[in-house]
């Protein structure tokens, strides 16, 4: 594969960032520890979800994403989007959806809540009720899949007066100019997807995942976190290698589908937790497998 990049100019200053908020201190914290941050993904209101959540913080989540249910997820695959289609038939709304975080921080969850949603519903919602009302139960951040950074200035706003973080993503065919918009833009941590597709486990990493981060890197100060494909520990661990965080979804959604769902969730993020934090060296994976 090769893409059409603007060229580099590397030795430059990096251009500035948004002030740091509550969340991307506490990320960046993490980061500058010497710890790589673990995201997992659940979709809200799935089951026990409560449970669950509080499952996978206990197990060695440094953050998580919460999904919001929605009819037509353009960004999701087939696990997520089957595990979607069964919270709306159990009667999720984006408003029940903010009171179960609100649940969550009753039962003591201390990690950053990230709500991930599709712009439709927070629209109908209304920006500033949405984030007025998320901060209130106890979100710490927004990832809009499909809101570009050209068309956010208003949820930006009411982010900001609420105090929420909001990331933008960045895909492997992002160009210097969008990687500089989104690093202007983005708060709490930069989302870097590994591929132009949809989220769902993968058998091998992308061939040029290691040069995607870097690109990103000599733009950007923020943390860098890569999500979609990644579903394994060894994967994790080959990821945390060069990237500041690894995210998690539609392999965790797949557990939740066994009868000893909670276990297993909290079983699979400890392997994660623990492999991340003895990081592989990038291996290349083959050109041709890697999109099998």
């Amino acid at each position: 594969m090769s893409l059409e990049l603007e060229p580099v100019v590397t030795g430059r200053p990096l251009p500035p960032s948004p002030t740091p908020g509550p969340m991307e201190a506490r990320l960046r914290a993490v980061r500058d520890s010497g710890r790589k941050l673990l995201i997992p993904y659940l979709t809200g209101g799935l089951g026990k979800w409560a449970d669950i959540v509080r499952a996978v913080a206990d197990a060695g989540a440094d953050a998580v994403e919460i999904g919001i249910p929605f009819s037509d997820p353009v960004a999701d695959g087939p696990v997520i989007e089957r595990a979607t289609q069964i919270a709306l038939e159990q009667g999720m709304t984006t408003a029940a959806c903010l009171e179960h975080v609100r649940e969550l921080r009753r039962r003591g969850v201390n990690a950053p809540l990230i709500l991930m949603g599709y712009y439709n519903p927070i629209l109908a919602y209304g920006e500033a009720a949405f984030c007025r009302d998320s901060r209130a139960a106890g979100a710490s951040g927004l990832i809009v899949p499909d809101l570009p950074p050209e068309e956010g200035a208003v949820l930006e706003r009411e982010c900001q007066r609420n105090g929420l973080a909001l990331t933008y993503l960045l895909a492997p065919t992002s160009t210097v100019n969008r990687i500089c918009t989104v690093n202007a833009r983005s708060t709490g941590f930069i989302y870097l997807a590994s591929i132009t597709g949809v989220t769902g486990a993968r058998a091998d990493l992308p061939p040029d995942l290691v040069d995607f981060v870097q690109r990103v890197r000599l733009e950007s100060s923020q943390p860098l976190a890569v999500g979609f494909g990644v579903s394994t520990p060894e994967q994790a661990a080959r990821v945390a290698a060069f990237a500041d965080g690894v995210i998690v979804g539609s392999a965790l959604v797949q557990l939740l589908a066994d009868a000893n769902w909670q276990h297993r969730a909290a079983h699979f993020i400890a392997a994660l937790r623990g492999a991340m934090d003895r990081p592989i060296p990038w291996r290349r994976p083959d050109a041709v497998s890697a999109f099998g």
